[in-house]
């Protein structure tokens, strides 16, 4: 049990109050996929991929090469993520977001999201499903 403490509007919980921590559920603890150039690939039903790791500089198709479970909450390649006119912020979405288009990931990055279909252009990544 550590000592961990969340806090939030001035309330206090401790790790005992949270219940346990399993430090892989967030990332990846329903299994991976390598994926390479090619058809798309999906997760399990109910479930998405969490983290995306470029094995080798990867590209994702710029028609459905990223579906983002949700499209103004998380990068994407259908659509542009937390693109709001400026001032127009919300608590839950933001401005200046851009739709991901031509761009090629270095080898060795590893991107946060939730997806639902990964689609290469070229290069090669490992997917984690959570």
């Amino acid at each position: 049990m550590s000592d961990l403490k969340i806090t939030h509007a001035g309330t206090v919980q401790t790790q005992a109050q949270q219940g346990p921590i399993n430090p892989a559920a967030p990332l990846g603890q329903a299994g991976s996929a390598y994926i390479a150039t090619g058809d798309p690939v999906n997760p399990p039903l109910n479930q998405v991929f969490v983290a995306i790791t470029m094995v080798t500089d990867t590209q994702f198709d710029n028609s459905g090469g990223l579906i983002a479970e949700d499209a103004e909450k998380y990068m994407n390649t259908e659509d542009a993520a937390h693109d709001l006119g400026n001032g127009n912020e919300t608590s839950v979405e933001g401005t200046g977001g851009q739709e991901l288009t031509d761009v090629v990931f270095p080898a060795g990055m590893t991107i946060y999201g939730r997806w639902t279909e990964i689609e290469l252009t070229s290069g090669s990544c490992i997917a984690y499903i959570g």
